[in-house]
């Protein structure tokens, strides 16, 4: 995780550069024709990978996983999956925040700009919460919660029942799940504001599509 804290912290330090300082990097002087469609194609691929895949796992891969898995091989598998989903979501964002700003300096930009650029910001910034504070959390508290589960021999069926059913008897196993319910709560509040976010977004450029 070291390496890529490093270099999210970088490209977002680049991105808030572009930004406020666009002339640094040129964005105020002429750009030829080739490198304003380079910084265009990488803006959109940037973003269409962030928001294919916040869409996937999300609404699609997750739940097909919760629903077919045992629950602790289910939870195991997040928990390597969530690390580097949540990355390669923030590199995206970082990237199409960077390519934006860069296309749309802020003191010539529009209304309409700015609040795109605020929310590919927010998306930005909501996965780096759930990559930094959330998710490690989430995954911290799973494994305490497997350990007891595993000594109630309980963990290797499909869904929710025998864990509830074990609760109802268990104190430590009921406080554990409201807790690890109320800090996954907050992971996937984070998690489906970051992707409203960029739905927003592909609307604004949809809007600007000439079929």
């Amino acid at each position: 995780m070291a390496w890529i804290t490093r270099f999210l912290t970088a490209v977002a330090f680049l991105a808030v550069g572009v930004i406020f300082s666009p002339e640094t990097f040129g964005s105020d002087s002429p750009n030829s024709p080739k490198l304003s469609t380079f910084i265009k194609l990488a803006h959109l691929l940037s973003f269409s990978t962030a928001w294919g895949a916040a869409l996937w796992v999300t609404f699609i891969g997750g739940i097909i996983m919760f629903k077919n898995l045992p629950r602790h091989q289910f939870g195991n598998l997040q928990s390597k999956m969530f690390p580097a989903y949540f990355s390669m979501v923030g590199v995206c964002c970082a990237i199409a925040v960077a390519a934006f700003g860069y296309l749309h300096p802020w003191k010539s930009a529009t209304t309409a700009e700015k609040y795109q650029l605020g929310f590919l910001v927010s998306g930005f910034a909501f996965n780096l919460t759930n990559l930094f504070v959330f998710t490690p959390m989430t995954i911290e508290m799973m494994k305490q919660r497997h350990k007891v589960e595993r000594e109630q021999n309980i963990g290797d069926e499909i869904g929710w029942t025998k864990n509830q059913e074990v609760a109802k008897k268990n104190p430590k196993l009921a406080a554990m799940n409201k807790k690890f319910g109320m800090i996954h709560g907050l992971s996937s509040l984070a998690n489906i504001l970051a992707f409203g976010s960029l739905a927003v977004h592909s609307w604004y450029l949809a809007g600007k599509l000439n079929l």
